[in-house]
């Protein structure tokens, strides 16, 4: 091993193994100089290390779901992709519980599966969008459908399903 400083990240110490998705885990809470209170959310769609959304799919649940939030969740700052390609950081202002989460998430891909159109999802042109040539919306409505048959736990490690 190298002498390199890595700082700890939390979701590295994660046991990937003994988690159960699909879920909503608060990962921790920060404080800003003045006290500002900004949480970050683990929501995981696919069991770690059994699957991945393919990149299309994800890319599309990204833009679709993060413009669905925004109209029922007061404070998103972001919510963005693990690199694992099974979930998502979300990053709002205060502290929400996991089922307030767990419930914005739901009623989003719900929405997703039932009333979205390709018109409809935001940043799939060469202007909006970095790589916008990989987008799929039937993959982002058959996972979200997955996910919605299985239930969103608030418990990474008990499905513990209440949305």
């Amino acid at each position: 091993m190298s002498d390199v400083e890595l700082a700890a990240v939390e979701s590295f110490a994660l046991d990937h193994t003994k988690v159960l998705a699909p879920y909503v885990r608060l990962i921790g809470v920060e404080r800003g100089p003045k006290g500002d209170a900004i949480s970050n959310f683990d929501i995981r769609l696919v069991q770690p290390n059994a699957g991945e959304i393919p990149t299309a799919g994800l890319h599309t649940i990204e833009h679709t779901i993060a413009a669905l939030l925004r109209t029922r969740f007061d404070g998103l700052i972001d919510i963005s992709p693990f690199g694992c390609r099974t979930g998502f950081h979300m990053i709002v202002w205060g502290e929400p519980s996991s089922a307030e989460v767990a419930s914005a998430i739901k009623t989003s891909l719900t929405d997703l599966v039932e009333k979205v159109e390709w018109e409809d999802v935001p940043g799939t042109t060469a202007e909006s969008c970095g790589n916008y040539r990989d987008h799929s919306l039937h993959s982002a409505k058959e996972w979200s459908k997955q996910v919605l048959e299985q239930g969103i736990s608030v418990d990474a490690f008990d499905r513990s399903v209440i949305a």
